[in-house]
């Protein structure tokens, strides 16, 4: 169970916690199952340096069983994952473990899906590309409230930028397969690849 750390008084948690809200919880394990690895490894490490203990799953099945090795307190779960869906693991954790805080990580095109999810016992969802301020927010936030929006959120056209590149990884750097995904012309694509990642 999630509980608040007893050594130090009402008064000095209450502080510790405006400044540092992660020192308030006595496990701060966290499940990453995310099938991108170069996202998920510079997540882990991100959310490492905010204190959270954390482990790599990718896939449903490793996901699901790390949750039966040892439910954790925290869970950033992709929608999507090559043998199936992020639900299952977050449907696993909370049976396993009520009170843990688990976000979805989903697709432009899965919103529905990710109220969906929420209604099923996630924490919250937030849309991809999400960087670790967002993500570390949304783990701390009050149930029942809404994260604070970042202070320096991606521009519309960093978050397209981000969007594309993810999906031409993930079909191997094939520009035309990658265009025809994204139904887009294959010379739009190329320029877009060959400028520099907008702020």
């Amino acid at each position: 169970m999630l509980t608040q750390s007893g050594t130090n008084s009402a008064a000095e948690a209450a502080i510790l916690s405006e400044t540092d809200p992660l020192a308030a919880f006595t496990d701060r394990s966290l499940l990453i199952v995310d099938d991108d690895k170069p996202f998920s490894t510079r997540l882990a490490r991100a959310m490492e340096s905010r204190g959270y203990h954390v482990q790599v799953a990718e896939s449903v099945a490793e996901g699901v069983s790390a949750v039966e090795a040892h439910a954790p307190a925290f869970a950033v779960i992709d929608m999507r994952l090559g043998d199936g869906n992020g639900l299952d693991v977050i449907a696993r954790l909370k049976e396993r473990r009520p009170e843990a805080r688990g976000v979805i990580l989903t697709g432009y095109g899965n919103i529905a899906t990710a109220v969906t999810a929420v209604k099923l016992g996630a924490f919250d969802y937030l849309a991809k590309p999400a960087d670790a301020d967002e993500i570390h927010g949304t783990l701390m936030a009050q149930p029942g409230e809404r994260a604070d929006p970042p202070e320096n959120p991606m521009s519309a056209d960093r978050v397209r930028w981000e969007h594309i590149q993810r999906v031409y990884e993930l079909c191997g750097r094939n520009v035309s397969e990658t265009a025809r995904r994204l139904n887009m012309h294959r010379r739009t694509l190329q320029r877009i690849l060959a400028k520099r990642a907008p702020r």
